[in-house]
C-alpha cells in the first residue's frame, strides 16, 4: 500500500462522487471526514476494495454510502478513528491538515531479541548484554561472519546500507545495476560496505548471480551462511537481520532509504556515527 494517495485521487473522487465528497468535506471535526480519507483511508475507495466489499461482504462498494441507493449515509456519521504514530514530534511536526484523532506517541522500540532473525543470536546477545556470559562473540556460529566483517580490521569501520522495503515497493528495479554502482563506490571510496538484502528476492538473486560470475576469481567472492562477500571482501551482503542499535555503533555511517510508513516518507537518509 502506498503511503499517500495518488496526486489525482482527490480530483477523480470529486468528479465521480460529488455528493459523497461534499458530505465528507462537511463532516464535524470529530467525525470521519475528508481529512481521514485523504490521509489514510483512501485505499478503501479503490476498485479492489470496492469489489471485496460488495462481493464478499455484501456491503456498498463505497464506504459511507447506502448499498441500495449509493447515496451518502447522511443519517449516520461515524467517529474519526484514533490513529497512532510511533515517532517523535521532534522529528516530524504535527501539521494542521492531519485528522484530529492522530496522535504522535514517540518512538516504539520492540525488545532487542525480537529484532534478530536468528533465535540463537538473540539468546547470545541477551546473555552478553546482561553480563551472564563473557563470550566475545555476540552472534551465533552461523552468522559470526557478519561480526567478523564488522570488527576486522578494527581501524576501518564499515558503512551500512539498508534498503528495507524499498525493493518490495518497486523502487529497486535493477538490482544488478545497483550492485555495480556499489562496486564503483567501493573503488572510489576505498571503504567497506554492509548490505542488508531485507529478504528481497530479486536483490538476493542478483547477489547470487554476481557471486557466481565472480566465482572464477575466488578473491572476488567469499560465501558463508546468510552472507556473501563480494568485491574482494569489501561488500558483505547479509540476508538476515540484527537490531540497528547493535549494528550502528559498529559502523562509520548508515545509509537508509527512510522506510515505508515512517517519518521520512521515502527520503534518502544518511546517518553518521
Amino acid at each position: 500500500m502506498q503511503c499517500s494517495a495518488p496526486s489525482s485521487f482527490e480530483r477523480q473522487f470529486r468528479k465521480e462522487h460529488p455528493g459523497l465528497y461534499n458530505h465528507l468535506q462537511e463532516a464535524p471535526t470529530d467525525k470521519v471526514g475528508w481529512k481521514d480519507v485523504i490521509h489514510w483511508m483512501w485505499p478503501l475507495f479503490t476498485e479492489e476494495w470496492g469489489s471485496w466489499r460488495s462481493l464478499d461482504l455484501n456491503l456498498s462498494s463505497l464506504p459511507f454510502t447506502d448499498p441500495v441507493t449509493g447515496l451518502p449515509t447522511f443519517h449516520e456519521r461515524l467517529p474519526s478513528p484514533l490513529l497512532l504514530y510511533g515517532f517523535s514530534k521532534e522529528v516530524v511536526e504535527y501539521p494542521g491538515y492531519w485528522p484530529s484523532k492522530v496522535r504522535v506517541c514517540g518512538f516504539w522500540f520492540p525488545p532487542k531479541e525480537w529484532q534478530f532473525s536468528c533465535n540463537d543470536c538473540a539468546e547470545i546477545s541477551a546473555s552478553v548484554s546482561s553480563g551472564s556470559s563473557n563470550k566475545q562473540n555476540e552472534l551465533c556460529s552461523i552468522h559470526l561472519s557478519l561480526q567478523v566483517f564488522i570488527e576486522f580490521p578494527a581501524t576501518e569501520l564499515p558503512i551500512f546500507i539498508g534498503l528495507s522495503s524499498i525493493g518490495s515497493m518497486g523502487f529497486l528495479r535493477n538490482p544488478h545495476a545497483f550492485l555495480r554502482v556499489l562496486g564503483t563506490a567501493l573503488d572510489i571510496s576505498g571503504s567497506r560496505f554492509i548490505l542488508f538484502s531485507a529478504g528481497y528476492q530479486p536483490l538476493e538473486a542478483a547477489i547470487d548471480s554476481y557471486a557466481k560470475e565472480a566465482s572464477s576469481c575466488p578473491e572476488q567472492t567469499q560465501r558463508s551462511n546468510e552472507g556473501v562477500s563480494l568485491f574482494g571482501g569489501r561488500l558483505f551482503c547479509f540476508s538476515g537481520s540484527v537490531p540497528y542499535n547493535w549494528l550502528f555503533p559498529r559502523c562509520a555511517a548508515a545509509i537508509h532509504h527512510g522506510g515505508r510508513l515512517d517519518v521520512f516518507h521515502f527520503s534518502f537518509s544518511i546517518f553518521s556515527y
